[in-house]
């Protein structure tokens, strides 16, 4: 009976096109009467006490400072910046976009924003590179998803709030995953470039760099202050993403003057927007929890996967393909929120530590925001570039190969992702 209300109602659900909000409203309504475990009352208490949380006010906070930067010319002295470094080398434009994107990624934590902000700039760049169009969309589109990765990154946050697992310890464990991918992406945009003859762009010198870097000082420091607060043990994350609101909004409109108080205004209520539309599904994501958790249903799974006596590899192996294809159907925050109430049992009955397993499912997510056929970065990708769907199913292949690389290096070898806990001494 669990299993028909709780899974089988919301997957049917979701393939009608119903929204998510309602789909997991009603999952968890509806198994919240048929299995006789409470009354309205609960269900509202679930519903609000989903979002009562500090960690999670640092969602909305850093999608705002996101937008910020984006709008307020932070973004574009963070690609001049990257260009003045790499300029010159065959490729460089293509390694200018994965450069920007971890930039972007530590300040914002948003991956369709990242694709909004670096696409805008980068994509006319490098189609006058000599990079078709499908090429660059699926780079720019594949790319976002490093912001995903590198830390602040929200699916972390909620992953955190989820699981109950510490963000910052979180944050730690994801720089290595986003250098990782960063580094093994660029080892194929050299190779591609060299293949393809793109020619070099541009040139760099010292005092080209030194230039650039006195234009984007501010911009860069901008990641100093986010991830410098929280490792410093100055600021939680939640109050080092109200800080990068305040010191995007300072530099935009007092520092660049890129952004007047109407733009402002407008950038905040674009931000809002998409706050409501994750927060929201969070708090429906409250009641389907409880009534999972409630259930019993994670001890039954648990108990079912033990008697199945998978060892570790095949167990991660079987969630890594449960979280790809989730992934390329839902958005992250509600992907964790679903599935972390059933597979964070599973893990910790396996003996697997809880912050490597939230960086295998924020990686995992991450390939899905790019994975056809429903990748939301393709969508964004689409909308804002008019590349063709069909043609970016066919040319994010090679990028996603290099992610399913790099999610069997991180899955499988934990301390690559341990290491700066170990480091710092808080592992």
């Amino acid at each position: 009976m669990e299993f028909i209300v709780l899974i089988v109602l919301p997957a049917i659900l979701l393939l009608l096109g119903v929204p998510i909000f309602v789909a997991l409203i009603a999952s968890g309504a509806v198994g919240l009467f048929a299995l006789g475990l409470g009354s309205l009352t609960q269900m509202h208490q679930a519903l609000v006490g989903n979002v009562d949380s500090f960690p999670l006010l640092a969602v909305p906070l850093f999608i705002l400072a996101g937008e910020l930067m984006g709008r307020g010319g932070i973004a574009r002295r963070l690609v001049d910046w990257v260009q003045s470094i790499i300029g010159g080398v065959r490729g460089s434009m293509a390694l200018t976009t994965i450069g920007s994107a971890e930039l972007f990624g530590a300040m914002s934590g948003s991956s369709v924003g990242c694709v909004a902000a670096i696409g805008r700039l980068l994509m006319p760049s490098l189609t006058a590179s000599g990079y078709s169009r499908t090429f660059a969309g699926s780079l720019i589109g594949s790319s976002g998803c490093i912001a995903t990765i590198i830390p602040p990154s929200i699916p972390m946050i909620i992953y955190g709030v989820a699981a109950q697992q510490s963000v910052p310890k979180l944050f730690l464990a994801g720089i290595v995953p986003g250098i990782l991918i960063g580094g093994l992406v660029s080892i194929y945009l050299l190779w591609y470039a060299r293949r393809n003859n793109i020619p070099a762009i541009g040139s760099t010198s010292f005092a080209k760099f030194l230039a650039a870097t006195r234009h984007a000082f501010w911009s860069l420091l901008a990641p100093v202050v986010v991830l410098g607060g929280i490792y410093g043990g100055v600021a939680t994350p939640t109050e080092a993403a109200g800080v990068a609101c305040i010191y995007a909004t300072f530099i935009a409109m007092f520092v660049y003057r890129e952004m007047s108080v109407a733009q402002l205004i407008e950038t905040i209520l674009d931000a809002g927007k998409l706050v409501a539309q994750i927060l929201i599904i969070v708090a429906a994501a409250g009641t389907y929890s409880y009534v999972i958790t409630t259930s019993g249903m994670p001890a039954k799974l648990v108990a079912f996967i033990q008697d199945q006596q998978l060892s570790l590899w095949t167990l991660l192996l079987v969630i890594n393909v449960i979280l790809l294809f989730v992934g390329s159907i839902l958005e992250p925050p509600a992907a964790i929120l679903i599935l972390a109430p059933l597979l964070v049992p599973i893990v910790g009955a396996a003996g697997m530590d809880q912050i490597h397993f939230g960086i295998i499912v924020t990686v995992n997510l991450a390939i899905g925001m790019f994975m056809p056929p429903f990748g939301l970065n393709l969508f964004a990708t689409h909308a804002l570039f008019g590349v063709p769907m069909t043609a970016l199913y066919r040319g994010v292949l090679p990028f996603l190969a290099i992610y399913f690389l790099a999610l069997m290096m991180l899955t499988y070898i934990p301390a690559l992702t341990l290491l700066p806990l170990t480091i710092m001494g808080v592992k």
